[in-house]
């Protein structure tokens, strides 16, 4: 082809600087990107030897699997406790791949002393004032790091990052299981987790559906996963997914969208994907939708932020038929709104000779919770519901029982 990628290292000078920061430290943290999907073997040893918790921006969620124990998931305001728990109390930051913007989910300028490794130079200590910062291909410059690192032998950090994992997996189940009107969205996207097929492809889209993908669905080593995490930008998750079958026709490709989205243009991809299942290998894409009939991304930001009620005219989305029209198209339809349900309906979708459009009627008043929630944001949800929010009721509700999870998971 003519095309041969360039070798990027650091100076082996700056691989030991890096290697004497992070030795000295005894409460390490990681955070990974897109940029260390190709990295997954290197970031586990690395994590192994330095006793370090990993968390990971949304365009790196495959880079390392959700099944280890020290893997503390997504980070920011759609992320976990863990993951904040680990930024909040480490003592050294390694980052790797990653241009994570929200700082305010970084350690403290300060409080950590920090190592980041990019393959480009622009985008070192613009998030974080990193005190090494090594210009190199990720998982080759952390196989270069890797004989000067020294193994830690007190895991007494590890351990209290492991305790919060185990503690947040049965929080997020618990939340998941709670009743809500119809359908809990957590609870679609929980039951998916243990379905997921080896090698699958899974797509988002952006709104309240990425903080379900975000904390409920676990990574296993082989899958890819991916969606606008860098503008945030409605409409890409079923085109996505479309993209993916066109390059893998052989595995299975799961779009995750909400119904602002899927009206923005999902409907319409139905089409295209009507016209070219037939010559994928595996015919299966399944477009997840979960019809609230509300912006609800924005409606909760709305709340949160600004301590405005919802507000209908902007807010409200026209309730559509998505199942039944997959079916007039030729595809399958499937329409749940029955708890019991969803389990049997994803087996049903996974298990079809053709593409499937999953309708969930989901409940529009489950909390999107941060995993720190500020006196600012508490005060500006307050004024969402002295201001008249008309779901203030469901909503003050469904956030209660969320909330008593983060406390007694499994009470009931």
């Amino acid at each position: 082809m003519g095309l041969s990628l360039p070798r990027v290292l650091p100076q082996d000078k700056d691989l030991r600087r890096a290697a004497d920061v992070l030795n000295a430290g005894s409460r390490v943290a990681m955070l990974v990107g897109a940029g260390a999907l190709g990295a997954t073997d290197e970031v586990i040893e690395v994590a192994d030897i330095l006793g370090a918790g990993v968390a990971k921006a949304l365009l790196g969620k495959a880079a390392v699997p959700d099944h280890l124990p020290f893997v503390t998931g997504a980070i920011g305001l759609l992320g976990t406790e863990p993951s904040w728990d680990l930024m909040m109390n480490c003592d050294t930051l390694l980052m790797v791949g990653s241009s994570f913007p929200y700082s305010e989910f970084l350690p403290k300028p300060g409080q950590a002393r920090g190592v980041q490794i990019d393959i480009d130079g622009r985008m070192v200590s613009i998030r974080y004032p990193m005190e090494v910062n090594l210009i190199g291909d990720s998982a080759e410059t952390l196989r270069h790091l890797l004989p000067h690192l020294e193994r830690k032998t007190d895991r007494a950090w590890r351990q209290q990052v492991e305790e919060g994992v185990t503690q947040w997996w049965k929080v997020l189940e618990a939340r998941a299981m709670n009743d809500a009107e119809p359908l809990n969205p957590q609870r679609v996207f929980w039951e998916l987790s243990s379905r997921l097929p080896d090698e699958c492809i899974l797509t988002c889209d952006s709104g309240s559906a990425a903080n379900w993908y975000a904390r409920d669905l676990k990574m296993r080593r082989g899958m890819m996963a991916s969606l606008s995490g860098t503008l945030a930008t409605m409409g890409p998750g079923v085109p996505y997914a479309i993209a993916a079958k066109f390059c893998w026709p052989d595995r299975i490709a799961i779009a995750l969208v909400g119904d602002g989205a899927m009206q923005m243009n999902g409907i319409n991809e139905l089409i295209t994907i009507a016209k070219y299942w037939r010559e994928w290998a595996d015919p299966r894409l399944i477009v997840l939708v979960l019809n609230n009939r509300d912006l609800n991304q924005v409606t909760w930001e709305q709340r949160a932020m600004a301590g405005d009620p919802r507000l209908d005219a902007s807010q409200s989305v026209p309730d559509f038929p998505y199942a039944a029209y997959a079916e007039s198209l030729g595809l399958r339809g499937i329409r749940v709104d029955r708890p019991e349900d969803v389990g049997g309906a994803w087996d049903a979708a996974l298990s079809a000779d053709r593409p499937v459009v999953l309708e969930a009627i989901t409940d529009p008043n489950v909390p999107p919770l941060p995993p720190h929630i500020t006196f600012e944001q508490a005060k500006a949800f307050m004024s969402s519901v002295l201001a008249g929010d008309a779901e203030a009721l469901g909503f003050i509700k469904q956030t209660v029982k969320d909330a008593a999870e983060s406390y007694l998971p499994h009470r009931k």
